[in-house]
């Protein structure tokens, strides 16, 4: 690794630590993150990228256009996170522990690529590529990566290669797990729950139909799963239920199954269709699957990333399958990875905590690829 990116991060440390605290303080459900946008707007603007903007999804945009017709090469990280704040996040600092909902997942990772921007554009001369650095919204839960297919939506004809910064170190993704969610509601006459018994009561089909689904033997080519994430339904203790909503979902790498499963909700809920009960089904989001891709090309792709973050860190780092932002460029044959970035633990939970040791390691991941790839 250079040393210009040590000296680099040697000199930003502790600047990169207080924009952490501040940014992971604003809150950023998915479809809306407008205040971290505008945050992160106005520090790429601050920071020598002026015709930075932010898009119709709520995406700031950073291009580096040096060779006009030629393919751009995009990073981004998330700025949402997976709890529905609107309130400041609340945080702590103990030593080098930072506590605060969503700063793993994925707020350090996001100042390590603003750095990483501010990096690239100090040493712009040498750059001899097209970049485009995206802080993007709703990676999280049903955001549905609407962020990520927004800049497809809009760039897709000029990206080349992808990489998204998210989670912790050690991680990198190069198989995109897709899934699919619905939102599906029971309703009924009900009624009062002594005079009116016996009537339909909402939650009671809701609980039927998902210990039906519970049932299902997921199909066995590829790792499959199922989930009902809420459900919620009623009014109150002496009234049978008119109304049972739940969110459901289910995943898998392979799109075989995809369907598969896709055709076991629809036996299960057509057959209580055909009994007369009033049950609807509404997609909520779909997260697709591994397109047509060259996977030697792929393969060669995250095997030279795995040797730069090698370059920058002494541990164990693992090629797995998951449901990132990469599922979009997968999805589309471009060549893509998400790559963990931070030490830490409890993403997803309102305790999850990064030992801001690590935060020069996380940068020196980011710094490593763009320069890596700057020539």
């Amino acid at each position: 690794m250079k040393k210009e990116i040590l000296e680099f991060i040697e000199q930003h440390q502790t600047e990169a630590i207080a924009v952490l605290q501040e940014l992971g303080k604003i809150p950023a459900p998915s479809h809306q993150e407008d205040r971290r946008a505008e945050y992160c707007l106005n520090w790429f603007r601050n920071n020598g990228c002026p015709d930075a903007y932010i898009d119709e999804a709520k995406n700031v945009i950073c291009r580096l256009e040096t060779v006009p017709g030629e393919p751009f090469t995009v990073f981004m990280a998330h700025m949402d996170v997976v709890f529905p704040d609107t309130e400041p996040l609340p945080m702590t600092r103990t030593g080098s522990i930072l506590a605060a909902p969503g700063i793993g997942d994925d707020t350090a990772s996001l100042v390590s690529l603003m750095f990483g921007l501010r990096y690239v554009l100090q040493h712009r001369e040498a750059l001899r590529h097209n970049f485009m650095i995206v802080a993007n919204s709703c990676e999280e839960g049903l955001g549905n990566l609407d962020g990520t297919k927004q800049i497809f939506r809009d760039h897709g004809h000029e990206i080349a290669r992808f990489y998204s910064f998210d989670g912790y170190i050690g991680g990198v993704t190069d198989t995109p797990v897709g899934s699919h969610r619905y939102r599906i509601t029971v309703k009924t006459q009900g009624g009062h729950s002594y005079g009116d018994f016996g009537r339909d009561n909402a939650i009671e089909i809701m609980a039927r139909i998902i210990s039906e689904l519970y049932a299902i033997v997921p199909p066995a080519e590829s790792y499959t799963t199922y989930n009902v994430g809420t459900i919620e339904g009623g009014s109150t203790v002496n009234s049978i239920a008119q109304r049972c909503a739940m969110l459901y979902e289910y995943r898998s790498d392979n799109d075989g199954c995809l369907q598969t499963m896709k055709g076991y909700l629809d036996e299960i809920l057509q057959a209580w269709q055909a009994k007369g009960y009033d049950v609807q089904c509404e997609l909520l989001g779909v997260r697709p699957g591994m397109g047509a891709m060259d996977m030697a090309a792929l393969q060669a792709f995250t095997e030279q990333n795995v040797t730069w973050i090698r370059e920058c860190w002494n541990g164990e780092v693992k090629c797995r399958a998951a449901s990132t932002d990469a599922n979009i460029p997968l999805s589309m044959g471009i060549p893509g990875n998400t790559i963990g970035t931070i030490t830490g633990q409890g993403a997803h939970t309102r305790e999850e905590w990064i030992d801001l040791d690590s935060l020069p390691t996380a940068m020196a991941v980011v710094m490593n690829i763009l320069d890596h790839q700057m020539n």
